[in-house]
């Protein structure tokens, strides 16, 4: 066996720029192979990671009540639309509801944002199940209010960096004049969460002076069917569902048509480096007919050419496949900010995910693919005729 890879290695070194340009073809194609296929793990992963991360899989809320956010801006939250507090206990008890969390949210203005003022925004949450749905939120200092009803504030990290705050200061609600003591300071997440100041949810009631909620979060049993769950959410009286399962296959369709054309790519470029691989072997072997005749001569069968020609092609597959999978982890985070810039959504985490099992896999399809190419230059070294190759005829 090292004998007829010695032989076959030798074979290809006889023609040095050949053997190369066909091995950087091959190796090409495995980079395209291997980080398409990242790309597409990858993705889903980030995707998945970032719909968990939102703490909840749906959102009710009472119509017409994502269209106020302009009115909202505009008129300094006097758009918002309201739901009793009540439907959280109705939305408990549909079979599949896991956890809910009921949400207010309001703005207010505040002429200390900007020249002309701005919108400062308030989420009223509880403390007993908002955290629990968003595990993932950190502390820069402090932590989550201990009551409902304390007069105490959560701030993002931008709404402290922009009003200075740390753990102890007093923060003022615009409009109304109600100081608040800041008892906790959020990392930076890179999300609406950054800029919003969170108030115990009975607090911001009795602020807003308001007993109605806007919003109600809600995690989902892993068992459950959610499809269903949200039709029988739809039934309550005024209210609308938005999944964030359907935000997910909304955006996995915008980028399937360019996957398709991607991986349509990444299949032509395989199937040419396997047209130089065909070519390069055929070519050597065609070189070679008079070396192949006299080891015939010598008792070699022609199942020990095919043999030896096969490895040939087994070498070349086999490093340009994994020079290929090489670049692809070395140039995987620079993929990565490719990608980003091209699709028009892009979840946090990394977009490429590429590990020893994918590696595995597109380094089997390299070599099997090549090996199929490798079939009839090999047959053909098989069948040539010792006498005939020695005269040089045919």
């Amino acid at each position: 066996m090292i004998s007829r890879f010695q032989i076959a290695l030798k074979n290809l070194l006889r023609k040095k720029s050949r053997t190369l340009l066909t091995m950087v073809g091959i190796t090409l194609s495995s980079w395209v192979l291997v980080s398409l296929l990242g790309f597409n793990r990858g993705y889903e992963n980030a995707l998945n990671h970032d719909i968990e991360n939102m703490g909840y899989q749906l959102m009710v809320m009472a119509k017409g009540c994502p269209y106020e956010a302009a009115t909202m801006m505009l008129q300094g939250g006097k758009g918002l639309r309201y739901m009793p507090q009540s439907m959280v206990d109705n939305i408990t008890k549909e079979p599949g509801v896991d956890k809910v969390t009921p949400i207010l949210m309001q703005a207010f203005f505040d002429p200390n944002k900007g020249e002309s003022g701005g919108i400062a925004g308030y989420f009223g949450v509880e403390s007993s199940s908002f955290p629990t749905m968003k595990p993932f939120l950190r502390f820069r200092q402090g932590g989550w209010f201990k009551s409902d009803n304390a007069a105490e504030a959560v701030m993002g990290f931008e709404a402290a960096e922009l009003e200075q705050r740390e753990v102890g200061d007093m923060t003022l609600v615009p409009e109304k004049n109600v100081q608040l003591k800041v008892v906790g300071i959020l990392e930076r997440t890179g999300s609406q969460d950054d800029g919003t100041t969170f108030v115990p949810l009975r607090t911001l009631q009795k602020i807003a002076e308001t007993d109605l909620i806007t919003t109600i979060g809600i995690k989902v049993r892993k068992d459950a069917d959610v499809a269903k769950l949200e039709s029988r959410l739809y039934q309550l009286p005024d209210v609308q569902v938005v999944s964030f399962s359907q935000v997910k296959q909304t955006i996995m369709k915008l980028i399937s048509t360019a996957r398709v054309m991607v991986m349509s790519i990444a299949i032509i470029a395989i199937l040419i480096a396997m047209v130089g691989v065909i070519n390069t072997v055929l070519m050597s072997v065609l070189e070679r007919r008079q070396e192949i005749g006299i080891l015939k001569t010598m008792g070699a069968m022609p199942s020990d050419i095919f043999r030896l020609v096969w490895t040939e092609t087994l070498i070349l597959c086999g490093i340009g496949g994994l020079a290929g999978i090489a670049v692809a982890f070395a140039s995987a985070r620079a993929t990565d900010i490719l990608v980003r810039r091209v699709l028009p959504y892009s979840p946090s985490g990394g977009l490429v995910t590429i590990d020893a099992g994918l590696a595995a896999i597109s380094l089997c399809v390299i070599v099997g693919v090549g090996l199929l190419s490798g079939l009839y230059p090999a047959w053909q070294a098989g069948r040539v005729r010792p006498l005939e190759s020695i005269r040089g005829e045919g």
